[in-house]
């Protein structure tokens, strides 16, 4: 395409049909890559299973959870940290997409992109929802291992779920494009990783109830209320459950929408 094509193409705007053309090709190529790395698929499944099958065993005697919202009665560990694990593999997701980012722009292959007469903050809205479309499947595979473990939702609730994890995938992936944004090498990405990655997991009530962390340290229990995971877990947990904790529905929302206008004012317009 010309560079007058693609002016008077900026001028007179696109069809829907031009921007599904174009959503389908990038989300097609993630799939594609993701496909062709195996061992993505095992790595995102093999650490959330490692919680879940020895860690949770071992602390099952030490962490009893009481029966705290949405849960109508006393649960096991494994139940009560399963929907931290599920945004752990979303986590680590969207950090992948991300990094790749990075390495594409090291290596040109961004770009390309330019061809497209599309707008760049459509191009990056498309990036990130292919990124949340891979995470999916890898959440649902996980949560028919932990079905064998016994470890069960009501069955409405993985349908109830999807929009949960829609959105949160989508905010986990807008923090990473926000951090390959400010990330000029791929080495120094890499290493942003676990300072952001481990800290949120960790610092949050995917793997122990607020109201023990306030019993232990009053002031990581304010940090863990201002964590964005903390509210996507939360989404998650309740939406499992059928029902829906408008509070952290907010806050990922917010935050998602923060961080996605955050990544287009700060990403090069030479590099995207």
């Amino acid at each position: 395409m010309s560079a007058d094509a693609v002016i008077s193409q900026r001028l007179t705007g696109f069809s829907p049909l031009q921007y599904a053309v174009c959503l389908k090709g990038i989300v097609w190529r993630e799939g594609l890559r993701f496909l062709h790395q195996r061992e993505r698929f095992v790595a995102a499944l093999v650490r959330p299973l490692v919680w879940l099958f020895i860690f949770a065993a071992g602390f099952r005697q030490v962490l009893g959870v009481s029966i705290i919202p949405p849960y109508e009665t006393y649960i096991l560990y494994e139940v009560y940290i399963a929907p931290g694990l599920m945004l752990l593999i979303q986590l680590f997701n969207g950090m992948q997409s991300s990094l790749s980012m990075v390495y594409d722009r090291e290596m040109g292959n961004m770009r390309t992109l330019l061809v497209s007469p599309l707008p760049r903050w459509f191009l990056l809205s498309s990036k990130l929802m292919a990124g949340m479309a891979v995470s999916l499947p890898q959440v649902y595979t996980f949560l028919a291992i932990a079905w064998f473990w016994d470890i069960e939702a009501p069955p409405i609730g993985y349908i109830a779920v999807l929009p949960a994890l829609i959105l949160t995938g989508l905010m986990l992936g807008a923090l990473g494009m926000l951090m390959s944004s400010v990330s000029k090498q791929l080495e120094n990405f890499a290493g942003a990783m676990n300072f952001v990655i481990f800290p949120m997991f960790f610092a949050s009530s995917a793997l122990y109830p607020l109201w023990r962390v306030r019993e232990g340290s009053p002031w990581l229990y304010y940090i863990c209320q201002l964590n964005p995971f903390t509210h996507a877990v939360e989404l998650v947990r309740f939406a499992l459950y059928g029902q829906v904790n408008w509070i952290s529905l907010a806050v990922v929302g917010g935050c998602t929408a923060l961080f996605m206008v955050g990544a287009l004012r700060t990403i090069p317009r030479e590099d995207f």
